[in-house]
């Protein structure tokens, strides 16, 4: 079920650029009606925190309780939102995951000769990088310590999760480039990507552990799956593992895990939270790549 991880992305990328339009509102529409329906079921008197908030696509702000505030790396996301939905909502402004100044950091030690001050070989760069992430544990203390200081009702995680591995990946080809960190032939290991995925692992696991004792109710929607597989392509009765619930065509499945093995819901429920709302769906991106997209609303 794993390719080489540059790959995968480009071709998600050329996919995103070129998606069946209808497709896209009617995934659109599900995160939309999901998200509205943690704000409608907010305490108004409580903080109700929006996690990935981005440029307000995919949140409906019209429904946001007063106290709502929004939480995104990007500096223009407040902005974008306000001349989106005119709603000027305060805002915080940073990663989410806690590890990504650190990853930066890392990467570039393992590019940089430090006797020279030149980039390192690629592949040798590649090598250091791969030994140097075990260390790395990603620690969402921003995070934590809004939570602490607010103590929210509510928490949305828009689409969030999902996307930790990729920015990380985007960052260490970022600052590889010209050259490429992966390995090319799709036939052999890749030790570079095994550790990055391992990174992703422990910072969606970091991130989890921090809402779960927040006391807050937890509104999350994600990518679950990215599947490039062709043929038909359905979803069967819930299963709590989603590999299962995919019903395919022309087997074998080819998909990428966003959560990097990480099973949300049973790490939700296995913390002593309670699994109401729960729900797949497919989201035909292009014909050789859907997602497949779970919401879950967890509560204390």
């Amino acid at each position: 079920m794993s390719k080489p991880l540059s790959r995968l992305l480009r071709r998600e990328q050329r996919a995103f650029l070129a998606r069946d339009r209808a497709g896209w509102k009617a995934h659109l529409a599900r995160v939309r009606a999901f998200l509205g329906e943690g704000f409608t079921a907010a305490d108004p008197a409580r903080p109700v925190l929006v996690l990935g908030a981005g440029s307000g696509l995919e949140v409906p702000w019209a429904l946001a309780p007063p106290l709502t505030e929004g939480w995104d790396a990007d500096p223009w996301s407040r902005v974008r939102t306000w001349l989106r939905h005119f709603r000027w909502a305060p805002w915080t402004f940073e990663d989410a995951t806690g590890g990504l100044a650190e990853l930066e950091a890392t990467v570039r030690r393992a590019l940089g000769e430090p006797w020279s001050g030149r980039h390192r070989d690629p592949r040798a760069a590649a090598r250091r990088l791969t030994g140097l992430l075990p260390s790395l544990q990603p620690r969402p203390v921003a995070l934590s310590a809004w939570i602490g200081e607010h103590r929210p009702g509510t928490i949305l995680a828009a689409n969030l999760m999902g996307q930790f591995g990729v920015v990380a990946e985007g960052l260490v080809e970022a600052l590889f480039l010209p050259a490429s960190p992966w390995e090319t032939d799709p036939e052999r290991p890749d030790p570079l990507a095994e550790a990055l995925e391992a990174w992703t692992a422990r910072a969606v696991a970091a991130f989890l552990q921090v809402l779960v004792p927040s006391g807050a109710d937890l509104w999350l929607v994600h990518d679950r799956a990215v599947v490039f597989s062709g043929g038909r392509l359905e979803l069967g009765p819930w299963t709590d593992a989603w590999v299962d619930q995919l019903q395919i065509s022309a087997p074998p499945l080819e998909a990428r895990d966003p959560l990097a093995g990480i099973d949300v819901p049973a790490l939700l429920t296995g913390s002593g939270l309670t699994v109401g709302a729960r729900g797949r769906w497919l989201w035909d991106l292009a014909p050789d790549q859907r997602h497949l997209v779970e919401a879950l609303h967890a509560r204390p």
